[in-house]
């Protein structure tokens, strides 16, 4: 993806503070061999950019006074409440050094699975994106995962994804963390509750019953015997 930028004279939170007002965006590129730039972008196009998922994980080219670089969107500060952008940061990109960056993890073909076409199940996404680390040249804009082969009771680890040629996963913690789980929902358990509370429910039944009896049995025994009616003289 290709995008304009300004170089920006000014700095400080007042002359920010004019530029947004303006329609403009601050912004600053660092990283690499050059000193950090101070820039400016037109902030309805950089807010339409911003919600393409390319902007976010891929090599950008950036046009600057004629001259075009290679730059990574580094970080991204939003308004607390107003739909705007108030400062945006990028990094230079060198060909012969590796990156650190977080791609979009696509998930393909779980409905095809037998866990969600046989079993019922859901899957459930652990993981929503991946740190990597390669070469400029073999960033991914994004790792597609294929979840045709999920089972019952199934969960899929990292290792268990093909990672593109030249791309390593940056893991913290877990060497093997779970990127995919499958949950059982309704029928079968459910069933057996239902089960379990109808086998119950006669000796719930039974233990009122004997105890009603009993007290019967009590309540009969106190009463006191009729007497026979008097004979007529």
């Amino acid at each position: 993806m290709k995008f304009v930028a300004f170089e920006r004279a000014k700095q400080g939170t007042g002359a920010s503070r004019r530029l947004r007002n303006t329609g403009r965006t601050p912004g600053i590129v660092y990283g690499g061999s050059g000193e950090p730039l101070l820039i400016e972008l037109d902030h309805n196009a950089l807010w339409h950019a911003l919600k393409k998922e390319a902007f976010h994980s891929t090599i950008l080219d950036m046009e600057i006074g004629g001259k075009e670089g290679k730059v990574l969107l580094r970080d991204v500060q939003m308004h607390p409440y107003k739909q705007q952008v108030t400062h945006i940061d990028f990094q230079r990109v060198d060909a012969t050094t590796k990156l650190h960056m977080k791609v979009p993890l696509h998930y393909t073909k779980s409905e095809e699975s037998q866990a969600v076409k046989f079993d019922n199940c859901v899957v459930n996404h652990v993981m929503s994106e991946l740190d990597i680390s390669c070469l400029p040249a073999d960033l991914p804009e994004f790792i597609e995962v294929d979840l045709s082969g999920l089972k019952k009771g199934m969960s899929l680890h990292l290792n268990d994804v093909t990672l593109p040629k030249g791309v390593t996963a940056v893991t913290r913690g877990k060497p093997n963390p779970v990127i995919v789980s499958v949950v059982m929902i309704g029928g079968e358990e459910p069933a057996a509750a239902g089960a379990a509370d109808a086998a119950a429910a006669p000796a719930a039944d039974a233990k009122p019953a004997g105890k009603d009896a009993k007290a019967a049995a009590g309540k009969d025994a106190k009463a006191p015997a009729a007497k026979a009616p008097a004979a007529k003289k």
